[in-house]
């Protein structure tokens, strides 16, 4: 069952050291996928992690790749992605407003791990070809007000 909103006393700018610690700490449950949620309620958590050649994390923005249609060897999309699974997620959080926790992947002289962004809205969703020339998912998220 999807939590939206902030986890207890966790704040933007906060780090932990890997995804099992966010999940241990109900942040972003799944070790592995990018996108914590349900279809019904909409996602509560997403991971950038620069794997998709379609992200953009910008200040006033993001652009969120949907999922699928990657190879899993390469990490290169290979075919459309389609309107099903995690991509179901996002969209659902478009149609109800919910707030969507972002978590960004990272490792410089400071620290390494997942860094919280805070809280982000999910403000629109085109399917448009990608870098690869593949049909993708793109969600525009922007801070919660």
């Amino acid at each position: 069952m999807p939590v939206f909103g902030h986890i207890s006393y966790y704040r933007p700018g906060d780090v932990l050291a890997n995804r099992l610690a966010l999940s241990r700490a109900g942040l972003h449950r799944p070790t592995r996928a990018g996108v914590s949620g349900s279809e019904l309620e909409g996602a509560d958590s997403i991971i950038l992690a620069d794997q998709y050649e379609d992200d953009d994390f910008r200040d006033e923005d993001i652009i969120y790749s949907g999922s699928g249609g990657r190879d899993p060897r390469t990490g290169r999309q290979v075919t459309n992605q389609e309107m099903t699974g995690r991509n179901l997620m996002l969209r659902r959080s478009l149609e109800t407003g919910q707030p969507v926790r972002v978590f960004r992947k990272i490792n410089d002289e400071t620290a390494s791990g997942y860094r919280y962004e805070g809280l982000y809205q999910v403000t629109s969703a085109v399917y448009e070809p990608g870098k690869s020339g593949f049909l993708v998912w793109k969600f525009r998220l922007v801070p919660a007000p």
